[in-house]
C-alpha cells in the first residue's frame, strides 16, 4: 500500500490492512447488501469474505432490516441500510430490491454470490473508464484528519462509511436457524461530510471522527448523487482505518 493512504497510529486507533492495487489506488468498491434472516446470504457473505481477503478492493456489507420479519431480527441491520439499497434501485431504475445483492462502484449489480462476476465487472468498469479515477489520501495533522480529492468532472459527496471488522453471530430463529454466521465489514452508519466539485480541494476534519467509542473501520467514498439525493457512482474511495479503537 502507498504510504499515502495511510494515517499515522493515534489514540489506538490501528492502520488499514492492505485494502488497495499494487499501485495504492483500489480496484474499485462493492457494497454488499445481505441479512441474517435470508437463506440465501450465507454463500454470498462466504464470498464477500475472499472479496475482502482478495486485498484489491473496498468491500462493505449493509445488512437490511426487511427480512425481520420472519423471526429473527438481524443484529446488524439498519433502516439506513435498506434506504440505501432502495435509493440505488431509484437511481438504476429498478422497482424492488433483494438480497444477496452487490453493487460495484455505485454503477451495477448482480448477484452478491458471483465472485467471478463481480470481479469481472470491477475489471470492465476500470477497463471502460469508470473505475475509481479520483485519487484520495487522508493523513493526520495534529488533532485534524485531513483529507485531499484529486481534479476531475462532475461533483460528489464525501461520505465516510463506519464499519465493524469482524461479528459472529449465532441465529437462533429465522431461515438460518441454529447457524453460527461470521460477517466482516458490516457497515454501522454512514455520514455525508463535504463536497467535491471536480477541483483539486482537501477537506480538513477534527480526529474525532476516527476516536469514537467501539469503532471498528472507516472508509471514505468520493460519491455522485442523483438530483434526488440518491446514491449514485462511486469515483474514488479510500480505507483510513481498520481494527478496534479502544
Amino acid at each position: 500500500m502507498s504510504p499515502r493512504f495511510l494515517i499515522p497510529l493515534i489514540a489506538g486507533i490501528v492502520l488499514a490492512g492492505p485494502l488497495q492495487a499494487e499501485d495504492g489506488t483500489p480496484k474499485g468498491v462493492v457494497e454488499l447488501f445481505t441479512a441474517q434472516g435470508c437463506s440465501s446470504c450465507p454463500p454470498a457473505d462466504a464470498a464477500f469474505r475472499k472479496l475482502v481477503s482478495q486485498g484489491d478492493v473496498i468491500a462493505l456489507a449493509y445488512h437490511v432490516d426487511y427480512w425481520n420479519y420472519l423471526g429473527w431480527a438481524d443484529t446488524l441491520s439498519s433502516k439506513e441500510n435498506t434506504e440505501r439499497q432502495y435509493g440505488y434501485a431509484r437511481t438504476m431504475g429498478r422497482s424492488n430490491v433483494y438480497t444477496p445483492q452487490a453493487i460495484v462502484n455505485g454503477r451495477g449489480h448482480l448477484a452478491g454470490s458471483d465472485l467471478n462476476g463481480i470481479n469481472s465487472k470491477i475489471d470492465t468498469y476500470s477497463s471502460e473508464g469508470n473505475g475509481l479515477t479520483i485519487p484520495i489520501s487522508a493523513s493526520m495533522r495534529g488533532d485534524e484528519l485531513e483529507i485531499k480529492i484529486g481534479a476531475g468532472q462532475g461533483k460528489a459527496n464525501v461520505v465516510m462509511v463506519y464499519f465493524d471488522k469482524e461479528k459472529t453471530i449465532e441465529v437462533e430463529k429465522g431461515e438460518n436457524s441454529g447457524k453460527k454466521l461470521s460477517y466482516l465489514h458490516s457497515v454501522t452508519n454512514v455520514e455525508t461530510v463535504g463536497m467535491w466539485d471536480g477541483k483539486a480541494t482537501s477537506l480538513t476534519l477534527p480526529a474525532s471522527v476516527l476516536q469514537r467509542p467501539q469503532l471498528e473501520g472507516c472508509a471514505i467514498l468520493l460519491q455522485s448523487a442523483t438530483a434526488d439525493g440518491d446514491p449514485a457512482a462511486i469515483l474514488g474511495a479510500t480505507v483510513v482505518m481498520a481494527g478496534k479503537n479502544i
